[in-house]
């Protein structure tokens, strides 16, 4: 027995799982210096305490203060004007509900009122005219002057907590009390209110400048912004600030009408689709000229400046009230003599309330500056955004050096008041190269990849297969098919794989190119089954556009739902050259059963512990869908190994959920009246125990990706315990051992090599002085970084081991994983398990752009919860292939 597998299991029976402490450091791989964007915090202070109190905003009638822009706002007029109630106490304000202070207040609960212009409501204008300036007459220009009076706030701030100023020296411990975590949380909060401040725009941690410098166009209206990380972080060796790039999308400030183009591609205003401008405006904030206020936009209107009328209200001579009707535009051009150019025949903009709205036409309203973009984008513009992000290591340091210099921390006052200073330095720590894991390919050659890369020149597959009943489907894409075809059977013959000729070319029919892609989709499948009623083995499908091609999403549908077909989709060009054609190949030998590669130790069945006991290996996510389609439901997607003692094939099962819910909540769901489980994990379960000939898996080893640190106890207790629940369900007298990761894709730890201007090695490892200070975590980066970016590490949190890995057989395996991914000739930065559980969620998820007519479940949560709709079944005989990749 080996030594490692003495340690004390963790009883998984218990009510409530913690995150395991960690063991020993790893100790295998060539040992080498790095420099990190971690900068030492030193804490000069822990007596005292840290006040914590409530926060309520309310108007002067009483009603609360919704919305977060207000706050910031309200609570420095609070500050500036009460500064003598307050103690002259520094408030550390996140901008919601709760503040922090240095030392008490006078009081426990203290009101203030505070007078702030309200310049983003208008509460009590409705049916007025429209408000900017000009040359209004005096009925208007009382109504200017009462409508942007200033407004009463009346702010409530009550005591909740005290966390003692110890409570980080015991966060460095490694001691996850609630105070702990609060104190933590409070110097972060004090990093967005010093960026607050300044005029950024917050994102969590990240803090984007109003400065051109930073922004690039990326098409469509939109903006990429460079920005900065910054947060404090417990490890091992202290306090350290963690500063990296980072970017997001933000709009094209300037004259509405100019972004609606650029966003819907019009090629002048009466082009735009008003109705979906309508949903992209709402809410965005924009200033009217002349008058330079600042409103949020809460629609249009239903007709057009010229046809638009409202109330215009004035007062006779003798003190009467009169009225008369009037067009927007004959207000303003009129009464206003403001010149407009092109907004007569274009909806208005409502910067009042639905119900009231006050009406200003389109070309007087500009969008200001740093406005986050958070609708779908397009995948050129992410190419663009991703390019714009990319940056070599040395140019890195810089920037972050350059960043921690003009943030000037130092200066924040209450940062002063907890004793703590920045150092300048990136920190030192040591890291290690694991070797990479040899690979065996076909006629039993062997290969030691090099920097986490190999080649399939001169290779053949370790197991390919044969393609024999095929054909090729066309989408009206100009190609010299013929040549294709040959040029695959050619490329095949070379990597081993056995390719017939295809039994027949079905090329799209000219009446039906301009039809919808689900017609498209129907009418080609009924070309190809009115000749051959029998189902092809294989259909190769030729798209005329990459990524953004609509055809995708019912082509996969159709083929994988009701036909069980496997396909491979390309999009012919000019680069149709042999490395190309491998490509295409490994990806479909992979999905018809066959292996490109297996691991050296995989293949001789010597991976420590996994090799010794039939293993299930899972990978879990979430996927959320894109930004501004809050709507459309998550997608769960769940991958688990088959046919131990392999470790590289893999079966998926993807779910929906509620929308942005982070839980899965499908792993385990019995029957109600009967013994079944229709969960995620019982299908896995069962078709591990299918293929690797009648065995139950001893081991569990699980990889949950997504999730952050917060979330990490409902993992562990909730996920973990459903998982728990399917294998007992399914056998009570059974109880396999669990080991839980989480990885990390989107860590903001960097490493540097240091006098180098190359990436870190493939393989580079480091456990040490960053990782938390108590509990077990490490980072990776299996993979090596591309050229003219820096790499970035996954951050893997080992929560659980009941199995009982060693340091070294665990880093190992989670390294081994990064080279079984069957699409690629690179280490992946990530374990395959979850690569291939993104690849699948994104597949399937396409099925719901295109499926109108899905069977509808009730979220778990009430009977007026919103409906669900399912993703069709895969046909059986394609459930367990590796369709996804």
């Amino acid at each position: 027995m080996d030594s490692h597998q003495n340690c004390l299991p963790i009883t998984l029976k218990g009510p409530n799982r913690v995150p395991m402490v960690r063991r020993e450091l790893g100790s295998n791989g060539t040992k080498l210096s790095l420099l990190t964007n971690h900068f030492e915090v030193n804490v000069g202070n822990t007596d005292g305490y840290f006040i914590q109190y409530s926060v309520a905003l309310f108007y002067e009638d009483g009603c609360p203060v919704e919305g977060k822009g207000s706050g910031r706002k309200i609570l420095d007029r609070v500050q500036a004007t009460y500064n003598s109630e307050l103690n002259g106490k520094d408030l550390v304000y996140d901008g919601e509900k709760t503040l922090f202070t240095t030392g008490s207040l006078a009081q426990n609960k203290l009101e203030f009122t505070v007078d702030l212009e309200d310049v983003t409501s208008n509460r009590n204008n409705g049916n007025l005219s429209p408000k900017v300036s000009g040359s209004p007459n005096e009925a208007d220009r009382k109504r200017v002057q009462k409508s942007f009076r200033y407004k009463k706030y009346k702010v409530e701030i009550s005591l909740a907590s005290k966390i003692p100023l110890q409570a980080i020296a015991n966060a460095l411990k490694g001691n996850e009390t609630e105070n702990n975590r609060e104190a933590i949380r409070m110097l972060d909060i004090i990093l967005r209110q010093h960026a607050a401040k300044q005029g950024c725009l917050l994102v969590r941690q990240n803090f984007f400048h109003n400065d051109a410098n930073n922004f690039t166009d990326v098409g469509g209206g939109v903006l990429g912004a460079r920005g900065l990380h910054s947060s404090f972080r417990t490890t091992q060796s202290g306090l350290s600030l963690n500063i990296d790039a980072s970017t997001t999308m933000i709009l094209r400030p300037g004259p509405v009408v100019d972004f609606l183009m650029a966003n819907q591609n019009a090629s002048d205003p009466l082009s735009v689709d008003w109705p979906k401008a309508k949903r992209t405006l709402k809410n965005l904030r924009v200033k009217t000229k002349p008058s330079n206020r600042e409103y949020k936009i809460t629609g249009l209107s239903d007709l057009s400046c010229k046809e638009q009328m409202f109330t215009l209200k004035k007062k006779r001579g003798d003190g009467e009230d009169d009225s008369e009707k009037i067009s927007v535009y004959d207000y303003f051009v009129n009464r206003r003599n403001i010149t407009l150019g092109y907004s007569a025949d274009l909806p208005c903009i409502n910067i009042g309330k639905p119900k009231r709205p006050t009406y200003v036409p389109i070309e007087l309203c500009d969008l200001i500056s740093l406005q986050r973009y958070t609708k779908s984008i397009s995948p050129l513009q992410r190419s663009s955004l991703i390019e714009m992000s990319r940056q070599k290591p040395q140019e890195r340091m810089r920037v972050l050096s350059d960043a921690l210099k003009s943030s000037n921390y130092d200066s924040e006052p209450m940062l002063r008041n907890c004793g703590i200073s920045i150092t300048s330095g990136f920190t030192q720590v040591d890291g290690r190269v694991l070797e990479a894991p040899r690979l065996k390919f076909g006629n039993g050659e062997d290969f030691n990849p090099r920097n986490g890369k190999w080649n399939l020149n001169n290779k053949k597959f370790v197991e390919p297969v044969k393609i024999v009943k095929w054909a090729v489907v066309n989408f009206s894409t100009p190609c010299d098919v013929q040549g294709l075809v040959s040029d695959l059977i050619k490329c095949g013959r070379m990597k081993g794989i056995q390719v017939e000729h295809p039994f027949d070319v079905y090329e799209e029919q000219g009446q039906f190119r301009c039809s919808s892609p689900v017609l498209r989709v129907e009418k080609m499948f009924e070309h190809v089954l009115s000749k051959h009623a029998d189902s092809p083995q294989f259909l190769l499908c030729l798209l005329p556009e990459r990524k953004i091609c609509e055809l995708y999403g019912p082509w996969k549908k159709k083929s994988l739902v009701e036909f069980g077909i496997v396909t491979q989709c390309i999009v012919p060009s000019s680069s149709l050259n042999d490395q190309y054609l491998t490509n295409v190949l490994m990806k479909i030998n992979a999905k018809l059963g066959g292996m490109n590669s297996l691991l050296g130790v995989e293949h001789s069945s010597s991976i420590p512990i996994v090799s010794k006991a039939p293993t299930l290996i899972l990978g879990m996510i979430v996927s959320h869908g894109s930004h501004g389609h809050s709507d459309i439901p998550s997608i769960v997607a769940v991958v688990g190994s088959r046919q131990w003692p392999l470790i590289s094939k893999y079966r998926a099962c993807v779910r929906t959920q509620g929308s942005k819910v982070k839980m899965i909540d499908n792993l385990f769901k019995p029957v109600p009246g009967t013994k079944d489980d229709e969960g995620i994990i019982r299908e896995l379960l069962n078709d591990f125990y299918t293929s690797s000939g009648g065995r139950k898996p001893e081991n569990i080893i699980i990889f949950r990706d997504g999730v952050r640190e917060s979330q990490f106890n409902q993992v562990l207790n909730i996920e973990l315990g459903e998982i728990i629940k399917a294998c007992e369900f399914l056998d009570e007298t059974w109880n396999p051992k669990f080991t839980l990761i989480i990885s990390q894709k989107t860590s903001y730890a960097k490493f540097f090599n240091p006098g180098s201007s190359d990436n870190v090695p493939a393989g580079t490892v480091v456990d040490n002085q960053i990782c938390h200070p108590k509990n077990y975590d490490f980072y990776m980066c299996a993979h090596a970084g591309m050229i003219g970016t820096t790499s970035r590490p996954t951050h893997y949190h080992i929560l659980l081991d009941e199995i009982g890995f060693s340091t070294n057989d665990l880093q190992d395996l989670v390294h081994s994983l990064s080279y079984v991914y069957q699409r690629s000739t690179t280490a992946i930065s990530v374990v395959a398990p979850i690569s291939y559980a993104h690849l699948a969620a994104s597949q399937v998820g396409q099925f719901m752009k295109c499926d109108d007519r899905s069977e509808t479940a009730s979220i778990p949560g009430g009977i007026n919860a919103s409906p669900v709709p399912q993703l069709p079944k895969l046909k059986e005989n394609v459930q367990d292939s590796m369709f996804f990749v």
